[in-house]
């Protein structure tokens, strides 16, 4: 059992890199030791990842992409990406919604994906490359510390991958960073509900299954908002019950079902959305002069009015000089 930050996230990597061979392999049912590969698995029985997309979005895609989709949801059909727009994928994977996304924001926009796993990468832009998407980049790195400048993308989108983070306000923090202002996060996620049994929390194997590490809903929406993102909102997509949390750790044995009994109605997934604040721009009060000689109504009036009269008197005095000489004999 992995028992720190550093064993942990070397377990996960080691977990979704084996996952990515063994879809280059041709055995997406688990590893060659016979297990499997958690509970986000692409076994098409797994509750938790199984019917995540139509048939006209997987139509168009590479098969290992969608054999390596490890995912709780589909963040791409629930963010509403506009043409033009550029979007993060975190914990990006075999690719299927960073390629998904790059249709959806068009030539014009442009979708990253980022994973920290070597094998997932190589499967990626494979996958990329077949699907024949020129306006997608996968990039390595960690969700704690993306690689990408602040206020550089619109959209983050992230499948079942946050739970499996070993210092989740760190990865939110990191999402604010690079979003721009108005830009919106927008993940599916494993959430708690309510209080998690305390050894499923410190399960190895059931962190990298997408439960132990999963955060409770406060709790989700407070790390969000300390991050300062607003208009916070957990939308539940599914509650599993005691067969579904069965099904998820039934490569545990025996053991398998306590943990079921106590796993039952306590996780969802869920569509987790926020957004990044834009800054208020300052308003200049109209009614205080910008000139360093303010002049009221009444003073211009006079300025600009009294030479007008002044010349019109003229003329008259003029007109009636002329009239005056005409009548001399």
């Amino acid at each position: 059992m992995a028992t720190n930050t550093d064993e942990l996230r070397a377990t996960v990597r080691e977990r979704y890199g084996n996952a990515a061979k063994q879809v280059i392999k041709g055995k997406p049912e688990g590893g060659d030791d016979g297990t499997g590969w958690g509970c986000c698995t692409p076994s098409g029985t797994d509750p938790i990842t199984k019917d995540l997309y139509s048939i006209s979005e997987t139509g168009k895609l590479p098969g290992n992409a969608v054999l390596a989709s490890l995912g709780c949801g589909n963040p791409t059909a629930l963010a509403e990406l506009a043409l033009g727009e550029t979007v993060l994928d975190l914990g990006s994977g075999g690719g299927i919604d960073v390629l998904l996304s790059a249709r959806r924001v068009g030539s014009s926009g442009k979708a990253y994906g980022l994973d920290m796993t070597d094998e997932m990468l190589e499967l990626a832009r494979a996958n990329q490359k077949e699907a024949g998407v020129e306006n997608v980049e996968f990039l390595k790195g960690e969700i704690e510390n993306i690689p990408l400048p602040d206020n550089s993308i619109d959209v983050i989108i992230s499948n079942c991958v946050i739970n499996l983070s070993t210092d989740k306000p760190r990865a939110l923090a990191e999402a604010f960073r690079v979003l721009r202002p108005g830009g919106r996060f927008a993940v599916s996620d494993i959430v708690v509900r309510g209080e998690m049994d305390e050894y499923i929390r410190k399960s190895a194997e059931l962190w990298i299954g997408c439960i132990a590490g999963a955060l409770e809903e406060k709790q989700y929406v407070q790390y969000l908002e300390e991050a300062g993102f607003e208009n916070v909102d957990i939308e539940p997509v599914r509650i599993y019950d005691r067969d579904d949390a069965q099904a998820i750790v039934a490569e545990l044995g025996p053991e398998g079902a306590a943990i079921a009994d106590l796993a039952a109605d306590k996780f969802m997934s869920a569509f987790v959305r926020a957004t990044k604040p834009v800054p208020e721009t300052p308003h200049r009060d109209i009614s205080t002069p910008s000139s360093p000689h303010p002049q009221t109504t009444s003073s211009l009036f006079t300025k600009y009015s009294a030479p007008v009269y002044t010349v019109a008197a003229a003329v008259m005095r003029r007109k009636t000089s002329a009239k005056g000489l005409a009548r001399t004999p």
